[in-house]
Order: structure tokens, then sequence, then C-alpha cells
């Protein structure tokens, strides 16, 4: 056996082989190759857009939180003015009612105060009346006896 012939058999052995890898092998590779580094690349684009919109909304996310205590605490101020307004109402309503049924008492009082005054001044007349009979000893006429009366009470 010749050495020579045989390297050179294996060396038109590897190189045919070399060809068919490059011709057949080495572009699905290389193509399999470019399509998972794009894909890695999209992949970081991705995350990086990902990231960005991640930020954006938690901005969003803050604004509308801040939005939303002022809008609480708006609400809040409302309604303890409207708490403060029904209670001043409240208490303005209650005066009112309280000086209704006042002057409705001093009312009911005073015309309680003249009938009594008009009971006494008819019991007076009566006792005046009496004693004067008693006195004259002599039975006068009731109706002429009381307009006597009642003058002398009105000028009392």
């Amino acid at each position: 056996m010749n050495l020579n012939a045989t390297m050179l058999g294996q060396a038109i052995s590897f190189a045919i082989f070399v060809w068919l890898c490059m011709k057949y092998v080495w572009p699905p590779l290389v193509k399999l190759l470019d399509e998972r580094q794009q894909e890695i690349a999209q992949g970081l684009r991705n995350t990086e857009d990902a990231a960005q919109a991640l930020a954006l909304t938690q901005a969003n996310c803050e604004q509308m939180l801040d939005q939303a205590k002022k809008d609480v605490n708006k609400l809040i101020e409302q309604g303890q003015k409207r708490r403060a307004q029904i209670i001043e109402e409240s208490v303005k309503e209650a005066e009112e009612e309280k000086a209704r049924i006042v002057a409705q008492g001093d009312v009911e009082v005073e015309a309680e105060r003249n009938r009594l005054r008009q009971e006494l001044k008819a019991e007076m007349a009566d006792l005046v009346i009496q004693s004067a009979q008693k006195l004259i000893n002599k039975n006068l006429d009731t109706a002429s006896n009381r307009d006597l009366v009642d003058q002398m009470i009105k000028q009392i």
C-alpha cells in the first residue's frame, strides 16, 4: 500500500465531505443560527418594550392613585361640609320649633290667664252681690246689681 495514494484518497474524500457539508449541511445550520439569533434579538426588543410599557403603566397607575386620593379627599371634604350644613340646619329648625312652641305656650298661658280673670271677675261680682244683699237685707234685681258691680270692677 502506498502511503501517498492513501493520503491523496483521504484528502479527496475529506474535500468531498467538506464540499457536501458546505453545500447541504452548512446552509440549513447557518439559516437555523440566523433564525435563532433573530428570535433572541426580537425577544430582547420585546423585553425592552415590555419594560418601557411597565414603567409607563406604573407611572399611569401612580397618577391614577394620586387622582383617586384627591377625589376621595374632595368627597370627604364635601361630606364634612354637608354634615356641618345638616347639623346647622337641624339646630336652626330646632330653635325655630322651640320658639314656635314657646310662643304657643305663651298664647295658651295668656288665654288661660284671661279666662281665669274672667272667672275671678264673675266670682267677685257674685260675691259682691251676695255681700250687698246681705248688707241691704233686701232682694234687688240681680241683672242691675251685676251691671253695677261690673262698672265698679272696671273702675278698679
